[in-house]
This record gives structure tokens, sequence and C-alpha cells, in this order.
């Protein structure tokens, strides 16, 4: 199976999927199968049937959503570059969050931490030096 036919069945089956008819087909199937266990007195190869059914589709499914997330997610990181790189101060080190291990991670997370905890502290003093100014912002 070629690359480009495997992406557009799994693009087409994932959009599918996540349809309003893709559920009430399956709910259909479900239906049928509860209505029909009275005539099957609710033996083990009717309960077999939906279970071997639901776990195939599971099991399929499994991969064609994964295909099309990570065709999204590398989309959102190639956007999110193009933001980063543009965007003049920014701190192009982030570009490449993805492929770096979880040790340079966390040391980059904890610095925009400490970041965020000073401009709170920052935005704290502002609001003590100025009193009244919250009252203005919200009477505009």
């Amino acid at each position: 199976m070629s690359k480009p036919f495997f992406c557009k069945i799994a693009c087409s089956a994932s959009r599918a999927s996540g349809s309003l008819g893709a559920f009430v087909a399956a709910l259909g199937v479900v239906i049928v199968w509860a209505s029909s266990g009275p005539f099957f007195r609710f033996n083990d190869t009717w309960q077999l049937v939906i279970n071997t059914g639901t776990t195939i589709v599971t099991f399929l499914m499994v991969f064609l959503i994964q295909h099309t997330q990570n065709a999204d997610t590398a989309a959102i990181h190639i956007k999110l570059d193009e933001l980063i790189r543009v965007t003049s101060n920014a701190n192009n080190e982030l570009l490449n969050l993805e492929e770096m291990d979880q040790e340079r991670l966390e040391e980059i997370r904890l610095r925009y931490e400490q970041l965020a905890k000073t401009a709170a502290h920052l935005k704290a003093k502002k609001d003590l030096c100025m009193p009244g100014a919250e009252e203005d912002v919200a009477g505009v």
C-alpha cells in the first residue's frame, strides 16, 4: 500500500468516524445486537459477535486516528515554529522543543515558571502602587 493512498484512506476514515452518521450507525449496530439477544438466548456466541466486532474496529481505528493525529501535530508544530521565528525577541531555542530530552524541557519549563512568578509579583507591586487602578479599568 502506497503512503499517499494510506494517508488518503486514514484521513477519510478518521473524518468519517468522527461524524454523527458514524455514531448513529454504531448505535444502530448495538441496538440491533442487543435486541437480538432474546432470539439467541443471550448465549456466548451472541456476546462474542459484539466483542469481536468492537475489538477489530477499535484496533484498526487506533492506527488510523494516530496517523491523522501525527499529521495534525506536525502541522501545528510547523505553524508554531513559524510564529516563533518571525516574532522579534522570541527565544529561538523553543523552535526545537519536541526534539529535546526531558531534562532540558524541565529546565526550560522551570525558567518560564519563574518568569510567570516574576510577572505576577511585578503586577502585584504595580497594583499596590496604584490604588484604585482596578476600579478605573472596571469602570471603563
